[in-house]
């Protein structure tokens, strides 16, 4: 029996609006304990959330999972850096792809898997410049203005 998809979806409005996202991942991610009902309650955030490198290994620095509000002693640390899993070949191709000058790597949405897993969608992605940004408003406006009628 399959089981009933997960309404549990955190989105990184603000990468989209900063950067512009070039090439997208699906990772998984390391958790301990209470990190995973945490998430399932809807209580994480990924604002200024970003992935670096560590002896070839992958991680997510500044992703908030709030305390679990049941939990006892064996509490998590809220801001810690997470392990992401991916494929030897991705993970090659986004080392080599982040040491380019302008490019990094960004958290853009975490979710449930239909698998109960966390699983986070990372982007590589480039920098926008001011006027990049104003010209996303003004089509967005339009955008905007045009469903309205």
């Amino acid at each position: 029996m399959p089981k009933a998809k997960s309404k549990i979806e955190i989105r990184n409005k603000r990468a989209s609006f900063e950067y512009e996202l070039l090439e997208g991942f699906t990772a998984g991610i390391v958790l301990t304990g209470t990190e995973i009902k945490s998430i399932r309650a809807g209580k994480a955030s990924l604002a200024d959330s970003y992935c670096y490198f560590v002896s070839g290994e992958l991680y997510v620095k500044n992703m908030h999972i709030a305390d679990y509000w049941w939990g006892s002693f064996n509490q998590h640390d809220p801001r810690r850096d997470r392990k992401l899993l991916l494929t030897k070949k991705e993970l090659r191709k986004l080392f080599r792809a982040s040491r380019e000058k302008g490019l990094t790597i960004v958290a853009t949405r975490l979710y449930i898997a239909q698998n109960g897993y966390a699983k986070l969608n990372i982007s590589l992605a480039k920098g926008k410049r001011e006027y990049d940004k104003r010209h996303s408003i003004k089509e967005k406006d339009m955008r905007r203005d045009s469903d309205r009628q």
